[in-house]
């Protein structure tokens, strides 16, 4: 399975990109919001994706950061809830917006999203709202794509750390070592603070 791509942006579309990888276009159907945090054709980006396989289809999801990506599996496991309703989710919010929205119940601000009726919404929040605990916090959601600390969140979870955790851990490293810190540093401290 392909879990992250790092290359240059070739072209976006309206729920595409095209990420050159050497030489290797690999076109990633993403959000409106990991579309607008690529940038602009030519920059070097990184994203988290999912791939998806069924009869008839194979696609690759982007996302801007692993909890983004961790939340867009959470949501297609919900009963009525492709990948489109996913994406489309995750268009109309923030990961930090949903995960306050599942953890406070509101079904509403679920059901801004395109696609997305009351009846699903109050499925979403019901079946997720044990679940929103386990996503990395708003600290690591909010690390851009490719950038040092999204790298470390996704280092300390190839090590077998949980998605929260690794968040954490990273958020208080960088808290400590400072913003223009190095990955391999950044990790070492991770590391330290995530077995305490």
């Amino acid at each position: 399975m392909i879990a992250k791509l790092t290359g240059l942006l070739d072209e976006t579309a309206a729920d595409s990109a095209v990420i050159d990888v050497g030489g290797v276009g690999y076109l990633v159907f993403c959000s409106a919001k990991t579309l607008a945090a690529l940038g602009i054709a030519g920059d070097r980006v990184t994203v988290f994706t999912q791939m998806l396989v069924s009869e008839n289809d194979q696609r690759l999801v982007g996302f801007a950061t692993a909890g983004e990506r961790d939340w867009f599996r959470l949501l297609n496991g919900v009963q009525g809830v492709g990948s489109k309703v996913a994406l489309a989710i995750l268009s109309a919010l923030s990961a930090e917006e949903l995960q306050q929205a599942i953890g406070s119940g509101d079904s509403a601000m679920v059901a801004r999203a395109q696609g997305v009726g009351p009846k699903l919404a109050t499925r979403i929040v019901n079946e997720l709202k044990d679940k929103a605990g386990f996503v990395p916090s708003a600290s690591a959601t909010a690390a851009p794509a490719g950038s040092a600390s999204a790298d470390a969140v996704s280092a300390l979870q190839n090590l077998g750390f949980k998605p929260g955790v690794a968040a954490d851990a990273v958020a208080r490293a960088v808290d400590e070592l400072g913003a223009g810190v190095d990955l391999d540093a950044l990790v070492r401290g991770a590391l330290k603070r995530a077995t305490r």
